[in-house]
């Protein structure tokens, strides 16, 4: 009875510490695919989350933070339902940050396939290294 719930976000994957967003930011790599930005560095974490993630929309795009919010949780769900394809195949943590990096009003299911698509492109961009 005690099966393993996938399509979770809990508290030990959330990327709440400054320090490491300070770090992914300058040292870290991204991905994009319109209209969104995956940022990430490999990390270490104590506590053996595969990886954490957060979740940004940027002021300058939505004045209104119940706007920013609405996308945040869009946000946070299309990674929580689509997160099985951003494990797939890591072999060391990762910190990511999701970024939201327009004005133009997508709908969930537009986000939710560039979602996806964001991170099959993160797998490709990382593959060759790790193969090496």
């Amino acid at each position: 009875m005690a099966e393993k719930k996938i399509h979770t976000y809990p508290k030990t994957e959330k990327l709440k510490s400054k320090t490491t967003i300070d770090l992914m930011f300058r040292e870290g790599k991204s991905v994009s695919k319109y209209p969104l930005r995956l940022v990430y560095a490999k990390s270490t974490f104590g506590e053996n989350p595969e990886f954490k993630m957060g979740v940004s929309v940027s002021k300058k795009y939505f004045k209104k933070a119940v706007d920013r919010n609405y996308f945040k949780r869009v946000l946070r769900e299309t990674y929580r339902l689509n997160k099985q394809v951003l494990r797939e195949n890591l072999i060391e943590p990762y910190s990511f940050m999701l970024l939201y990096q327009t004005k133009d009003r997508l709908s969930y299911e537009e986000i939710n396939q560039k979602t996806i698509e964001l991170f099959e492109k993160f797998h490709l961009q990382i593959k060759p290294k790790e193969e090496q």
